[in-house]
């Protein structure tokens, strides 16, 4: 069986400790928003283009934990998530 993603530019993956989903994740080349600039990546959710979705989330990654803006409040800010990670792996890119 193949395996499909959805993600673009993939630079790692990592499983969410409290569900056990697994989710790559890539660099944030985008700037054209103002919060987006505090995020370095990408988390792939999938369903682009399902209902509006661009099936990635705003997110800063680390060892063990990752920031994830879930949402934005009545002001346009970020609601900011904190999960924890286990099996977080940086792909090696051979150029």
């Amino acid at each position: 069986m193949a395996y499909y993603t959805y993600t673009k530019d993939p630079i790692g993956v990592f499983v969410e400790k409290e569900h056990g989903n697994h989710f790559e994740y890539s660099h944030n080349e985008d700037h054209a928003n103002g919060f987006n600039e505090d995020f370095k990546h990408k988390v792939w959710v999938g369903g682009e283009g399902i209902a509006g979705c661009w099936g990635w989330r705003y997110a800063t990654v680390m060892k063990t934990r990752a920031y994830v803006a879930v949402d934005e409040d009545e002001f346009g800010l970020p609601v900011i998530e904190k999960w924890y990670l286990k099996n977080n792996k940086k792909y090696v890119i051979n150029a």
